[in-house]
C-alpha cells in the first residue's frame, strides 16, 4: 500500500450511489456507469414477472436456466446492461484478453463483462468458472483448488500481528464474541472465507493466469480485474475494527505486493488501479462503546414481511402484500394487490415507514422517476440524488427506503452481525488510486467517483467513450504520463 501511495492518491473517493452493496458497487467501477444505468441496483431484488415461483433473482444469475432459483443459481452477467471496459476493448481489437479473477462470482462478473476470456470465482468449495470460458482450464487453478482443500483439511491457528494488538478487545453481540482472532476449525469451508488464505488463493490464480496467458505482452492492451472478498466477509462476520480486520488488511497489504511485484517481472508497462465496492459500518454493539448511543439493530416491525403482515390486516388483503430483500432499499408492492386499491396501500406503506424512528426517508419511484440525473460534486448530493443513482425504473421497488444513520439492517445475531449497503458515506467513501511504475505521484482531495475509472483508463489507452454512454468523467493524471485526458478534459 505504501508503494501504491506513490501514485495518484484520491482520499474523498465514491461509490455514489445509494445502494452500496456488493454487486452494484462492483458494476461501477469498470463500466463508468452508476446502477441505475448498469441496471444492478442491489445483490438482489424482486421481478414480478419471472415464470417462476421464486420472484426473487441475484445479481449475477441467469433466471432463464431451467430449475434456476434465486438460491440455485447458474452465474452470469445477463443482467448487466452496459459494456465494461473490457467489452468496449476487445469490440475495438479482439486481441485484447480480458480477465477476472474475485472471491465472489458477482465481483468477477462484474468487472470482467460479457465477453471474458477467462473468469474464476469462489464457489464454496472450489474456484470456478462460467459455461463456456475459460477453456482449456489453465494449470494454476488445479494447483489452487488443491492447496486450498488441503489447508482447509487442517485447523487454521490465530497468530495476531504484533500491529493488531491495540485492536485485539473482546466484544460481545448476543451470543457471539468477537473482536480476538479465533481458530479456524479443521474442515470448516464457510471459515474459509473469511481467512487470510482466501484472498491469499485469489491471488495465486490472478498471478498464475498473469504468467501463463503471458498478459501484456500481445500486440493489444489487456485488462486483468481482481478482485480480494475475504474483507468484505471479515467485516460482515466480526465488524470492522477489530483484530480480525486489521490483521485481514495486512493480508490485502501483503496480496498488493505480490501482485505489483509479479507485474514488475513480466516487463510490460502496466498501470494498476485500486478501489472498493463499498464502504462498511461496525458492528453497532462497538460502534455505541466508541460514543455513538443511536447505533442500534433494526426493528423487526421493518422488516418487509412484517410491514407486509401489518398491511394484510390493515385492508385485509391476503400475503404478501409487500415483497423486499431487506428492511430497507426497494421494497415492491405486490402484483396481487387489487388496482383499485395499489395507490392506498402504497401510501399507508409510506406512511407506516416514515411514522417510524428508525426510518430516514422514503422515495417513491414515481418521485425518482421524475428526477434528473445527479450532477454536481459527489459528496454534495442530496438523499435523493443518490438513490436517483440507484434508481433503475424496469427493477427498482415501489418505495425506496433509507435508514437513519448508524441502523444496522439485521435484527438478530446470526453467521452475520455487521453489514453496509446504505446511503450514507461511511458506506459511499472508497479508496481510489492509480499506479504506474515511475509515476510523479500526488494527492487530490477534491471528491471522484469510481465510474470515474472507466474513462481515465480508456483515455490512456486512446479508447474512444462517448460521452453520453456513461455517468464519469476522465480524471486527468498528467504527472508522469502526459495530458490523460486531452484537451477538452474527457
Amino acid at each position: 500500500m505504501r508503494r501504491l501511495q506513490t501514485g495518484i492518491v484520491f482520499p474523498d473517493g465514491y461509490q455514489s450511489h445509494a445502494a452500496t452493496e456488493t454487486c452494484p458497487g462492483h458494476s461501477t467501477i469498470l463500466t463508468g456507469a452508476h446502477p441505475a444505468r448498469t441496471g444492478i441496483i442491489a445483490n438482489e431484488w424482486y421481478d414480478q414477472s419471472l415464470a417462476r415461483p421464486d420472484k426473487k433473482v441475484y445479481c449475477a444469475e441467469d433466471p432463464r436456466v431451467p430449475g434456476s432459483s434465486s438460491t440455485n443459481t447458474t452465474a452470469s452477467a445477463q443482467f448487466l446492461k452496459v459494456p465494461t471496459l473490457g467489452d468496449r476493448m476487445k469490440a475495438a481489437d479482439p486481441r485484447s484478453r480480458v480477465v477476472s479473477v474475485a472471491g465472489k462470482d458477482r465481483a468477477a462478473i462484474m468487472l470482467g463483462g460479457h465477453a471474458m476470456d477467462q473468469v474464476w470465482f469462489w464457489n464454496g468449495k472450489s474456484y470456478a468458472t462460467l459455461r463456456g470460458v475459460g477453456s482449456p482450464t489453465p494449470a494454476i487453478i488445479a494447483q489452487v483448488n488443491a492447496t486450498v482443500a488441503a489447508a482447509v483439511a487442517k485447523p487454521e491457528l490465530a497468530v495476531l500481528p504484533e500491529l493488531c494488538r491495540s485492536h485485539s478487545h473482546t466484544i460481545a453481540a448476543g451470543e457471539k464474541t468477537v473482536g480476538v482472532l479465533q481458530e479456524h476449525s479443521a474442515g470448516d469451508w464457510s471459515a474459509f472465507r473469511t481467512s487470510l488464505a482466501f484472498d491469499h488463493a485469489t491471488t495465486d490464480i490472478a498471478i498464475g493466469l498473469l504468467r501463463e496467458l503471458h498478459l501484456g505482452s500481445g500486440e493489444a492492451p489487456d485488462v486483468l480485474a481482481i478482485g480480494l472478498s475475504a474483507t468484505d466477509y471479515v467485516g460482515h462476520t466480526f465488524g470492522t475494527e477489530g483484530a480480525e480486520m486489521c490483521a485481514q488488511l495486512l493480508g490485502v497489504d501483503d496480496n498488493v505486493g505480490r501482485i505489483l511485484a509479479a507485474l514488475d517481472a513480466t516487463h510490460q508497462p502496466y498501470i494498476v488501479v485500486l478501489t472498493a465496492d463499498h464502504g462498511g459500518h461496525d458492528l453497532p454493539e462497538r460502534i455505541k462503546m466508541h460514543g455513538v448511543p443511536d447505533a442500534a439493530r433494526v426493528d423487526p416491525s421493518l422488516l418487509p414481511a412484517s410491514m407486509s403482515k401489518q398491511l394484510a390486516a390493515e385492508f385485509d388483503l391476503p400475503e404478501p402484500v409487500m415483497l423486499g430483500v431487506a428492511p430497507f432499499g426497494d421494497i415492491y408492492l405486490a402484483r396481487t394487490v387489487p388496482d383499485n386499491l395499489r395507490s392506498r396501500v402504497l401510501a399507508a406503506a409510506r406512511a407506516h415507514y416514515l411514522a417510524h424512528p428508525q426510518v430516514a426517508a422514503v422515495f417513491t419511484a414515481d418521485e425518482l422517476r421524475r428526477m434528473p440525473e445527479p450532477a454536481g460534486p459527489v459528496d454534495e448530493w442530496s438523499l435523493a440524488e443518490r438513490f436517483r443513482a440507484s434508481f433503475d425504473p424496469d427493477r427498482s421497488g415501489d418505495l425506496l427506503v433509507a435508514l437513519k444513520p448508524h441502523i444496522t439492517p439485521i435484527v438478530g445475531v446470526g453467521s452475520y452481525l455487521a453489514t453496509h449497503g446504505s446511503p450514507w458515506n461511511y458506506d459511499r467513501r472508497v479508496p481510489m488510486l492509480f499506479y504506474q511504475p515511475g509515476i510523479s505521484g500526488f494527492e487530490q482531495a477534491l471528491p471522484v467517483e469510481t465510474v470515474d475509472i472507466l474513462p481515465t483508463l480508456a483515455a490512456l489507452i486512446h479508447l474512444p467513450i462517448p460521452a453520453t454512454d456513461i455517468d464519469g468523467r476522465c480524471i486527468d493524471l498528467d504527472a508522469g504520463v502526459g495530458d490523460t485526458c486531452g484537451a477538452e478534459g474527457r
